[in-house]
């Protein structure tokens, strides 16, 4: 599976792309928002993650950019089976990207794929202190459930509450305890 975005090339990654990858994602800042990524992740962990099978009907790819140069990795987007057998959209930037839109941009890319190939009711969470996921997905399309759980980060090697969301209808933003707590931590202005 392959896919091309205004700004972006999303392929499964290849054994060469071992090194870009455990430099693009070797970030505590990125790590932390990830259940399943360790830190540091070094380039063992990325051959690992390259060699993993892939499921014929979910996509996992890396997001390049589509420059006149050389295409710089600069995240990963795809779908995987939770604890529950469930579809779930993942994705991460590097740091150096982020607030760019490319989150959604890919995420939009892996969601139209999955769905072509079948996959339905598509589920996504997000991590409470990191409102800005929680912005992407409702820009797809998600709605906050109410259900918070705990899950597993390994970055943090800590439970961290994690906000679920199911396809559907865009809630509001008050509807989702993450940006609460976020609104709440803005400065007022005067």
């Amino acid at each position: 599976m392959f896919a091309r975005t205004p700004r972006l090339l999303l392929r499964p990654g290849w054994m060469e792309d071992a090194q870009a990858l455990a430099m693009a994602i070797d970030d505590t800042a990125v790590a932390r928002n990830l259940s399943r990524v360790p830190s540091p992740y070094g380039l063992d962990d990325a051959e690992a993650f390259l060699a993993l099978p892939h499921h014929p009907q979910l996509p996992r790819l890396l997001a390049f950019t589509r420059t006149q140069g050389a295409p710089r990795l600069i995240g990963g987007c795809g779908i995987h089976l939770n604890e529950d057998g469930a579809p779930e959209l993942g994705y991460w930037i590097a740091r150096p990207y982020w607030g760019l839109g490319f989150a959604t941009e890919a995420a939009r890319a892996v969601l139209a794929m999955a769905r072509a190939n079948g996959v339905t009711d598509i589920r996504a969470c997000h991590f409470a202190d990191n409102p800005a996921s929680g912005n992407v997905l409702r820009k797809l399309g998600f709605r906050f459930t109410g259900r918070v759980e705990p899950r597993y980060s390994l970055g943090r090697d800590a439970m961290v509450d994690c906000l679920l969301f199911e396809e559907g209808e865009a809630g509001r933003m008050n509807d989702d305890p993450a940006m609460m707590l976020y609104r709440d931590a803005l400065p007022v202005a005067a």
